[in-house]
Order: structure tokens, then C-alpha cells, then sequence
């Protein structure tokens, strides 16, 4: 699918609707990035999360991927020039992740045959919870349209992930109270 022929209000739409879905977190990352690699036409796509401490992204979901490259190691915030410029909340785009000195596994996207990346922060709150990235495998200036598109989707991703972990804390919270509850009728 080439860019030019995308409507990118319908890609957008699609990607609303899966995180309108569910609330498990992890089908809705599947399935963002899924909807990303083929509205895009990239080879691969990836969500990463910030860890709790700031120092690390963890990898939410990904698409088109070996099980290799996303294993290879930790994403470092501080060993990682592109992560540490993108939660600051800037888009990034590098022409060749193979041989750019700000992304910290060149040699593995070598292997993996991985060329320019486009990575934009999720966003919550004024705050950079994680990434948004996009790999294809040759070297691609992207168009605006397609940055908007990802900016979007970015941000929707964030509230998903603001929504799933609401839920999951509201649910915790009702067990405690239906354990607690049990036990007074006991008495």
C-alpha cells in the first residue's frame, strides 16, 4: 500500500476502534501497531513503554519484527541519543538507523534490514510515557500526512494505555473491597 493511496482518516478510524475495543492493553498494542504497518506500508512498527523509573523502554508491542531484533537488549533512555530527544517530546526521524550514532543497536537493525526509522512520543498529560516507531526497509524521507498520522495515533495509544491501566487499578481495587466484604460476612 503506497502512502499516496492511504486515507489516513479511516487508518485513524480503525486504530479508535481497536482501542475502543478492549481494555487489555496488550491486544490493543498488537493491534496499533498492526494497523500502523499497513496503513503505513513499513516494514515493522513498535510500541515502547517507559519503565517506572525513567531509564528504560519496554517493549509494549511490535509488528514485523524478528524475535531476534526485539530481544537484542534493553533500550537505555541514557545510552539512547533518539529516545532521550523523542521523550522530550520531539518527533525523530533518522535516514539510517544502520549507521545514525544516536540509535544504540545499529548493527543489529543492519541485520535485521532495517533503514530509516520515524519514532514519536506517546504523550499523556504533557508527559512522555513511551514511543511510537516506525522502521522501513529503505531509506524513506516521510511525507507530513504520514507524521500527522503517527502523532495521532501516538496519542491515542497514550490514553489507551491511561485507560487500560484506570481499568486495571478500579478492578484491583474491587476485588479488595469484594475480599474484604467476604470476610466481614463471615464474622
Amino acid at each position: 500500500m503506497k502512502g499516496k493511496d492511504v486515507d489516513y482518516f479511516v487508518a485513524l478510524y480503525d486504530v479508535a476502534r481497536v482501542i475502543n475495543a478492549s481494555l487489555d492493553l496488550s491486544k490493543v498494542l498488537e493491534k496499533i501497531v498492526q494497523c500502523v504497518v499497513k496503513a503505513m506500508g513499513v516494514k515493522a512498527s513498535s510500541i515502547r513503554l517507559l519503565d517506572s523509573r525513567g531509564r528504560m523502554l519496554a517493549l509494549g508491542a511490535a509488528k514485523g519484527l524478528s524475535k531476534g531484533y526485539v530481544h537484542k537488549g534493553p533500550i537505555l533512555v541514557e545510552e539512547s541519543g533518539l529516545d532521550r530527544k523523542v521523550l522530550k517530546g520531539r518527533s525523530v526521524w533518522l535516514k539510517n538507523a544502520q549507521t545514525a550514532k544516536d540509535f544504540q543497536y545499529g548493527a543489529m537493525a543492519k541485520a535485521e534490514g532495517i533503514k530509516s526509522v520515524l519514532v514519536v512520543p506517546l504523550i499523556l498529560e504533557k508527559k512522555a510515557i513511551g514511543v511510537l516507531r516506525v522502521y522501513t526497509d529503505k531509506i524513506r524521507k516521510f511525507r507530513d500526512d504520514e507524521l500527522k498520522f503517527l502523532k495521532a495515533v501516538a496519542n491515542l495509544s497514550a490514553i489507551a494505555l491511561d485507560n487500560a491501566r484506570m481499568h486495571e487499578t478500579l478492578q484491583t481495587r474491587c476485588d479488595l473491597m469484594a475480599a474484604h466484604k467476604y470476610r466481614i460476612d463471615d464474622n
